[in-house]
């Protein structure tokens, strides 16, 4: 059985809603997407099609009602619940549950 480690990213008023920030956890790049009345997000940073660490700086929004973040580089859309590319389905991104404690900010990975 897996046990799964609970890590204070950041509080909850260093992310600012509808803009993205990056963390390191682990030695992976996480970004996170505050989405007020809606809860934080975390999908892994690397773009696997524009092949950079840039997601964090995608701009947030929802396709066919599917909460999501379009790539800065070729503005592919990438869930934010689920990771999985809305283009192309074979692709899907890491993502984390992130619980509120409080003003904390908590990965579970």
């Amino acid at each position: 059985m897996e046990v799964l480690e609970r890590v204070t990213i950041c509080q909850l008023q260093q992310l600012t809603p509808f803009e993205g920030r990056a963390a390191l956890i682990d030695g992976e790049q996480v970004a996170l997407f505050y989405l007020a009345n809606l809860g934080v997000f975390a999908i892994q940073n690397w773009d696997p099609i524009g092949k950079a660490y840039v997601l964090c700086r995608g701009i947030v929004g929802d396709v066919h009602g599917e909460l999501c973040v379009a790539s800065p580089l070729y503005k592919q859309h990438f869930s934010l619940q689920s990771g999985q590319c809305i283009e192309d389905p074979d692709i899907v991104l890491k993502t984390w549950p992130v619980q509120l404690v409080g003003q904390d900010v908590v990965l579970i990975h």
